[in-house]
């Protein structure tokens, strides 16, 4: 059996502030970029890329001073250009002075790119990786180079795609990636050309970085790794360009806690941080400001969770039946979902999670099954809208108060011309409310019904105001269930405490889309009261 003391390394190089920063809609800050390096050194990773030093002023602000304590701070660029030596190219002269541990830089490796990209011979392309390589090693650097287009280059020409990485182990680079740039290998493909590159560079000297195009970007990357590379690339809960890059929260727990990789290899990420592993993407999410991926590997929020009433029977037995790893080992947690398919074990495993003891012969549990059941055959969808059937649950047996009652609401939505002389469309809506036998009404208006019916809702609850000031409705998502414009109407609402930074969702269900929007409304307001303890 392979011990821990000859276990070899494997070393985790992250790209999310770099080729993660190509996703559509991510534009990080300077002070962003600092945390998320915080965030990775936490984690454990050996490399954290940086970005480009004096492509933008983000980055060349982030590179005036170390961002790491522990890992690696590398900076990116390009090999020096054709034609100058390495001491007269102002783009890397700035790279090498930036305040860092490592450059990573790129150099094409297929000649069609080489041709028509770069417009030089494949001799000068050569050149320029030996010399800028040489250069960064002088500089006191650790010096890595990127062989952008490495496979497709391979397929095109291999005696010249393998050159472009001998050159630069030769000259001294301690890594030679090879990129699938456009994503588009299978592990066969990455078995095959990596098993013909270690011919020429060791594999203890060879990184791997995929693309997700095919979906396969975390394979591949294995792939690598069986084959003989040392060092993986990837991002943060698998950000990149296109498709994204290969996904670090998914590649880490399968080098941890799968044997066919734990036993052979050891990475700089202890068993004790991958138990952070969920909390750092799911905060490398908010950072970004979207939605965690409720079915991302290990880390969703569904990534343990059990629906079938038979499986939910088993899990609670034993959760080995139908887990493969344990959720705790990634900071994740067990949920039996409650739906039309659940039994009495979906519904006890469901409260025991929520913390409500409940004796399993208790009558109340009869009744609240019957009402899931019910109300999921009317087109509502639990497992979907924790935070509403935790209200209902609490309320079936007597733990929520009556924070406040509904007494009616309206909405008009106007479409007129302003003194502008310009078509607009105008919401507005009023609701009434009784809080401890006083009546309130509010009226606001907003961009469209529901918003207008959200700010009236919370705009005067009176005692219970300041448990609802960092609340905020983050996403909102209609469903038809049986067609028509008279359809009834499924509304699922993702509502934020900016204080706690909590998230849940709450669903609404009615023929009417405004009065389903609301009931998903009030069922959100409820639930950050109950969760505030306030009464």
């Amino acid at each position: 059996m392979t011990t821990a003391e000859t276990r070899e390394r494997l070393y985790l190089f992250d790209t999310t502030l770099r080729d993660g920063a190509q996703t559509s809609g991510i534009d990080f800050s300077v002070n962003e970029k600092i945390v998320v390096a915080e965030l990775l050194d936490r984690l454990g990773v050996d490399y954290v890329e940086g970005g480009y030093p004096g492509a933008n002023p983000t980055d060349t602000e982030f590179f005036e001073t170390k961002r790491t304590q522990k890992a690696r701070f590398t900076a990116f660029g390009m090999t020096k250009r054709a034609g100058r030596s390495a001491a007269n190219d102002p783009g890397l002269q700035q790279i090498l002075a930036a305040d860092t541990d490592a450059c990573c830089f790129v150099a094409k490796a297929w000649d069609y790119h080489v041709k028509v990209a770069l417009g030089c011979t494949n001799e000068e392309n050569l050149e320029g990786i030996a010399e800028t390589v040489k250069s960064a090693i002088a500089a006191g650097r650790e010096a890595m180079l990127d062989c952008e287009h490495f496979f497709d280059g391979y397929r095109a020409n291999p005696e010249y795609a393998l050159a472009c990485a001998k050159t630069a182990y030769d000259a001294g680079a301690r890594w030679v990636v090879l990129c699938d740039t456009n994503g588009g290998m299978l592990p066969d493909d990455i078995r095959e050309i990596v098993s013909e590159v270690i011919k020429v560079v060791p594999g203890d000297h060879l990184g791997i970085h995929t693309h997700d195009d095919t979906g396969h970007a975390v394979a591949n990357s294995l792939a690598a790794v069986d084959t003989g590379v040392r060092q993986i690339q990837g991002t943060l809960n698998g950000i990149g360009e296109r498709c994204g890059n290969a996904n670090m929260i998914s590649l880490i727990p399968t080098l941890l806690l799968k044997s066919a990789y734990s036993e052979r290899f050891e990475i700089g990420v202890t068993t004790q941080k991958l138990s952070e592993i969920t909390s750092i993407s799911h905060a490398f999410d908010e950072i970004i400001n979207r939605s965690p991926d409720r079915h991302a590997p290990y880390v969703g929020e569904t990534a343990f969770a059990t629906k079938a009433g038979i499986h939910a029977s088993a899990i609670l037995k034993d959760p080995a039946t139908y887990e493969h790893v344990t959720p705790e080992s990634v900071g994740n947690r067990r949920r039996v979902l409650v739906s039309d398919q659940a039994g009495k074990s979906n519904l006890l495993g469901e409260l025991n999670r929520l913390g409500i003891d409940v004796a399993k012969t208790d009558s109340r549990l009869d009744r609240l099954l019957a009402e899931v059941k019910q109300r999921e055959a009317e087109g509502y969808a639990y497992e979907a809208a924790d935070a509403s059937f935790e209200l209902l649950a609490r309320r079936t047996l007597g733990e929520v108060p009556n924070f406040f009652d509904v007494k009616s609401f309206r909405v008009m939505v106007e479409r007129r011309f302003n003194a502008m002389g310009e078509l607009t469309t105008m919401s507005e809506a009023v609701v009434k409310l009784d809080i401890d036998g006083e009546s309130r009404m509010s009226v606001a208006e907003g961009n469209g019904p529901v918003n207008a019916l959200d700010k009236a809702l919370r705009k005067d609850l009176g005692k219970y105001q300041l448990a609802i000031d960092g609340l905020e409705l983050v996403d909102y998502k209609v469903r038809i269930l049986n067609g028509g414009t008279e359809a009834v109407t499924r509304v699922l609402i993702e509502s934020h405490d900016k204080a706690s930074h909590r998230r849940w969702f709450t669903i609404g269900v009615s023929s009417n889309i405004v009065d389903a929007s609301f009931q998903a409304l009030v069922d959100s307001i409820n639930f950050a009261l109950m969760t505030a303890k306030v009464g």
